[in-house]
């Protein structure tokens, strides 16, 4: 895009934002566009005074649940879920402003210590578990804003989303070694079995650039992508995230303090828990893995390929462990 055209697209928002908000001094209203990640969405700051800010979102109208994000912030307030407060929704034009939490994410703390770490972490989980043990009923009354459940069809798709972009696009494996990998018989199976399982409301996307820090408490971002599925995949999401590093005690204990926490606000964790959280990383990993690998080879987009290397590491360390996947170890290590 050029300089000229950038300056017509801030010319316009900056009408846009005058237009619902007319008491800002339009000299001194300032929009600045924010990178961030891998979103389809637009992103940028709109600084109203030197102490005042607010986040404007501007959305396309090609996938439908960018449509739903404001009801889905509506809901997470009405359930007391720290979450960016709606200002405005322009569903015409696809714009939404949003309260703006600061850029404090938890990847920001990565280099912090472990205690200053797990405190914010906690207060993350705090958030997460009150999405996990909402009542039926209050679950029942957002679905229908809410994307495709967890199924088995979703996890398959996750599967071949990671041998098709990751392992054939971007690492060019034979595609009959390929084909032969995609039918391992447990990749269907582990679909079957986490699809059978009772579903709660998940984030979908619970990992560190999502979890914005202000005051010390987490609040939830990026949640466009909630829908039923299991708490075990948010936790994956969570704990093997390739953009931080966790040792194995400082994964167990964050385990250890959902369970504790799941446990003090609805019920216990079921005795199959860390099995199928181990079965949800895989899942979580070959996705994250086939994003990534889809970024570099068909979106030209190479931001992201400095996080495979540890998205490997913790997939191939999985894998080592599953019944039905030793196929796919070694052909994983290869990739090293």
């Amino acid at each position: 895009m050029t300089s000229t055209s950038k300056s017509a697209r801030t010319a316009r928002l900056l009408r846009q934002t005058r237009l619902h908000f007319p008491r800002l001094d339009e000299a001194s209203v300032e929009i600045t566009p924010i990178e961030k990640g891998g979103s389809d969405r637009k992103f940028y700051r709109v600084r109203c005074s030197p102490e005042q800010t607010i986040i404007l979102v501007k959305y396309g109208f090609e996938r439908e649940e960018n449509r739903h994000y404001v009801r889905i912030a509506e809901f997470l307030a009405e359930h007391k879920i720290r979450a960016p407060r709606i200002y405005f929704h322009d569903a015409e034009e696809g714009l939404i402003w949003i309260e703006d939490l600061g850029q404090a994410d938890l990847w920001s703390f990565r280099e912090e210590s472990w205690l200053v770490r797990r405190a914010f972490y906690e207060s993350a989980l705090d958030e997460v578990v009150k999405l996990h043990c909402l009542q039926a009923e209050a679950s029942r009354a957002i679905e229908e804003n809410l994307p495709v459940a967890f199924d088995a069809a979703l996890y398959r798709w996750e599967q071949s989303y990671f041998f098709k972009n990751c392992l054939g696009s971007y690492f060019g494996v034979d595609e009959n070694a390929l084909s032969d990998l995609a039918a391992l018989p447990a990749l269907a199976e582990m679909a079957e079995r986490l699809a059978e399982l009772p579903r709660v409301i998940v984030h979908r996307d619970f990992q560190s650039q999502n979890i914005i820090i202000r005051d010390a408490q987490a609040h939830l971002i990026d949640f466009q992508g909630m829908r039923p599925g299991l708490a075990e995949y948010d936790l994956a999401s969570l704990l093997f995230d390739p953009y931080v590093s966790f040792s194995r005690s400082e994964r167990e204990e964050l385990l250890k303090a959902y369970e504790e926490k799941r446990a003090s606000a609805c019920l216990p964790v079921s005795p199959q828990f860390r099995e199928v959280f181990c079965l949800c990383g895989v899942q979580r990993l070959m996705q994250a893995l086939g994003f990534y690998g889809f970024a570099a080879t068909v979106k030209d987009n190479k931001a992201f390929l400095g996080y495979v290397p540890p998205a490997m590491t913790s997939l191939r360390s999985l894998v080592s462990e599953m019944d039905g996947l030793e196929p796919l170890s070694p052909a994983l290590e290869n990739l090293a």
